[in-house]
């Protein structure tokens, strides 16, 4: 693999100097820029080596580093300075070297940042698969098939336990028009570890789960990033304990449509059931009160959900379409592709719980189905939205599949 070399410097005859240094093949590139002309360059840099001379130009060399973190950076200067060095190291250069280095000396510190540079490299490759296969964002470290995500992250809690918290994270229904994928996400990924998990579960919504780390420790990292955003945005926030998949996001998603109801920042203890603050508790609401409360969210929640989302996808998905119905009782949301069909459908047995049965079919010999039970005062326009949205792209999913 040929080697990239990168030098940076706002005095020519560095240039001349550092390249007598190196023992280059015919394979390999060396570029020289000056400081100003590195935001132009940057696709040039991503997998290369940087050797920056710092020498009179420090705040722009710690400038430099904080622009390419990851990117291996070899520090050059005439003189130590212990500060500087320690400022460099934290903002992520690779090596120092003073510019009076011995040959050998300079080529010892090459090697190994050549050799970062070529993982750099590979991974750039692995990430391009990752992207073209639709399993994450293009743009930022985000997976987009979250089920598979979460399933496997609580497998390996359950086998190995520790601490970790689940995040549902949106911005209302006013601030997402203000606010950018990238914006959220870049926020996002500057306050989290490299071993937290960011997921994209419909637009500006995202999944996180954080490792090593409790509720409080959650709410403080969560600060940070809301701090970093122009618009409000609202996070639920659980423990993962022994939940399965679907009983944590809708914990969450409950979490924070709450604290969007409320104008609450974040919501990381259990939300107060409506049923508790109405004038008739629904654990003694009779039959005749249950049926009454599912007809109101059939007409005031269901219904004009439904057709919402309707209206967002008709016409946006070549080949699909899309299909709702009512009745007494129920209400149904319909998907049907050329190869595959699916049905989000919502009834209330007995008028005393609510059930989302969901089923995707290719065939008659393989169909999927999953259940999502709530209580009646769970079900708010909100998680409902989210629910559909995640039935949508899960459909969509399957339906690339279909095609690959």
């Amino acid at each position: 693999m040929a080697n990239k070399i990168v030098l940076v410097s706002d005095d020519t005859d560095f240039f001349d100097y550092i390249k007598a240094k190196l023992s280059l093949r015919k394979s390999d590139e060396v570029f020289s820029f000056n400081f100003d002309e590195i935001p132009e360059k940057l696709h040039l840099i991503q997998t290369a080596v940087l050797i920056v001379n710092s020498e009179n130009t420090k705040e722009k060399t710690l400038d430099l580093l904080k622009l390419l973190n990851g990117t291996p950076v070899i520090v050059s200067a005439f003189n130590e300075d212990e500060e500087f060095k320690l400022n460099a190291y934290k903002y992520g250069m690779f090596d120092y070297i003073t510019i009076l280095a011995s040959d050998n000396e300079f080529q010892a510190r090459l090697i190994p940042a050549l050799s970062a540079a070529s993982l750099l490299e590979k991974n750039k490759q692995y990430r391009d698969i990752l992207v073209r296969n639709n399993i994450i964002t293009k743009n930022n470290e985000v997976f987009l098939n979250y089920n598979f995500i979460i399933d496997k992250e609580l497998e390996h809690l359950e086998k190995h336990p520790a601490k970790a918290v689940f995040m549902a994270i949106s911005p209302n229904d006013k601030a997402k028009f203000l606010l950018t994928s990238n914006m959220i996400e870049s926020a996002v990924l500057s306050n989290i570890r490299k071993n937290d998990i960011l997921m994209n579960f419909a637009a500006n919504k995202y999944f996180l789960i954080m490792f090593n780390i409790d509720i409080e420790s959650a709410k403080k990292v969560w600060n940070k990033i809301r701090a970093e955003l122009p618009q409000k945005i609202y996070a639920g926030i659980s423990a993962i304990t022994n939940q399965k998949r679907q009983q944590l996001i809708n914990e969450c998603l409950n979490k924070l449509h709450e604290a969007i109801n409320y104008d609450k920042d974040s919501v990381n203890d259990k939300p107060v059931p409506l049923s508790l603050i109405q004038t008739s508790p629904s654990k003694t609401s009779n039959f005749k009160l249950f049926r009454q409360e599912f007809c109101r969210k059939m007409e005031q929640v269901i219904t004009p959900v439904f057709y919402q989302i309707q209206q967002k996808y008709t016409d946006k998905l070549p080949g699909i379409s899309l299909t709702q119905g009512a009745g007494d009782g129920y209400g149904t949301f319909y998907i049907k592709g050329r190869y595959s069909s699916s049905c989000f459908r919502i009834t209330s047995p007995g008028f005393s719980k609510i059930n989302i049965d969901i089923t995707f079919q290719k065939d008659n010999s393989n169909i999927d189905a999953k259940r999502i039970t709530l209580e009646p005062e769970e079900l708010e326009p909100g998680l409902l939205e989210d629910l559909l949205e995640q039935f949508v792209s899960e459909f969509k999913k399957e339906c690339t599949n279909d095609h690959t």
